[in-house]
């Protein structure tokens, strides 16, 4: 059903664009008094208008009929919805024996690295990935201010 639903489509909107091509404009009564009117007689005394402009209002209103039935069979799935596999994401984290609410990890936490004894204002800093095999280099010690810029006014 969603093949011919399909073919029907696009066969109703090729019918629009081809009934629209074939209309004239606005403008075209303009050159019906050298002549250029004629051909229109084909369809009748009244030309093509009536029964063009009516086949595009059926097409239009059957091209957008189609369009909401197939937005409305999308959204509501005509087939069962089928259990994906997230892999990891899908495990259920398994609650510790011992009964604690935080569930177990097997992420190992980031070492520290403790700042030298003597400067306390130094923040320990975790390696990085590019910092591995190379020699850590000295933190920057921390500027201090002078107890005179730190008057209360």
């Amino acid at each position: 059903m969603t093949l011919t639903l399909n073919v029907l489509y696009v066969l109703v909107a090729l019918a629009i664009i081809v009934l629209v091509l074939m209309q004239r404009g606005s403008g075209a009564a303009a050159g019906s008094g050298f002549g250029a009117g004629s051909s229109g007689t084909v369809f009748g005394a009244r030309g093509a208008s009536n029964f063009l402009s009516k086949a595009t209002k059926w097409l239009a209103i059957t091209f957008f009929g189609i369009s909401l039935f197939m937005a409305w069979q999308a959204s509501h799935g005509s087939r069962p919805m089928v259990e994906q596999d997230l892999g990891i994401m899908s495990a259920v984290p398994a609650v510790p024996a011992d009964g604690s609410t935080a569930p177990a990890t097997s992420v190992p936490a980031a070492p520290i690295i403790a700042a030298p004894a003597g400067d306390a204002t130094t923040v320990p800093r975790a390696p990085t990935a590019s910092s591995a095999g190379s020699v850590p280099a000295a933190p920057a010690p921390a500027p201090s201010a002078p107890a005179s810029t730190l008057q209360d006014d």
